[in-house]
């Protein structure tokens, strides 16, 4: 069952629709798992580009049944860049931009987390929940799994813009005590930066797999488990970010 309704976040002063998937049959509880840019999910007709994630198919067809939460981004000009930036920063197109990402965690943690744990039968412990984004939805994915680790332990981090603000986000990870049953994923495309196809080999030296790498060993020093995933002609979009959906969830959830 897919439900869409609307929800008020105090902490930005705004509302943002909501994309919720519900097993059918069964009364549960469930775990539940957090999606950033929720209406990129489950329908087509929802997605900015006419292509979603084709969520609820995948999760119909898995054997693990869990509660979706999308979260809408903000549409309104650049504010999705802002709500999605969890530190200041002095990187090009992000130079200026107001970090509000810590506020955009603030209401789902303190705000939507609680009404969705009231209004729905959720598992609520850290165990079972985590939380998915791609692009700056994934570089809030990792942001969270570091400052909200007490209630995340798991993260899929797609395609995740951490370039812009990684030196911020690994210095909060060396002064944080990360739980080690923490896991995540990282993952990029070889043809995200506009190249050629490249093999895994010669996309080592490219600065997402140098980010994604290091943020990984600084979760797997803490004795937590990352896996990344280099996708061979992987574009930054929908349809190649749904392709990944039968390693990401299997990794988090089933391993």
């Amino acid at each position: 069952m897919l439900i869409k309704q609307d929800f008020y976040f105090h902490a930005l002063n705004a509302h943002r629709p909501l994309h919720i998937r519900v097993p059918d049959g069964g009364d549960g509880p469930f775990p539940v798992m957090y999606f950033f840019d929720g209406h990129n999910l489950f329908r087509d007709e929802d997605a900015t580009y006419g292509k979603s994630w084709g969520l609820d198919s995948y999760m119909a067809g898995w054997d693990k049944p869990m509660i979706i939460v999308g979260v809408e981004c903000a549409h309104e000009g650049t504010l999705r860049l802002n709500e999605y930036l969890p530190y200041y920063s002095n990187y090009g197109w992000l130079r200026g931009k107001e970090a509000l990402g810590d506020s955009t965690m603030q209401g789902i943690v303190n705000e939507l987390k609680p009404y969705i744990d009231s209004a729905f039968p959720t598992i609520p412990f850290r165990e079972c929940t985590g939380i998915a984004g791609s692009s700056m939805g994934g570089l809030m994915a990792a942001f969270a799994a570091v400052r909200y680790n007490h209630l995340f332990s798991k993260a899929a981090c797609l395609s995740p813009a951490l370039g812009s603000v990684s030196g911020m986000l690994w210095h909060e990870m060396n002064n944080t005590v990360l739980s080690p049953d923490t896991r995540v994923y990282f993952s990029w495309g070889t043809l995200e930066s506009g190249k050629i196809e490249n093999p895994w080999e010669e996309d080592k030296k490219s600065w997402i797999y140098k980010t994604c790498r290091t943020t990984a060993n600084k979760f797997i020093a803490r004795g937590g488990a990352a896996r990344l995933y280099c996708q061979i002609g992987g574009r930054h979009c929908e349809a190649d970010w749904e392709k990944q959906l039968p390693i990401f969830m299997p990794f988090l959830w089933q391993e």
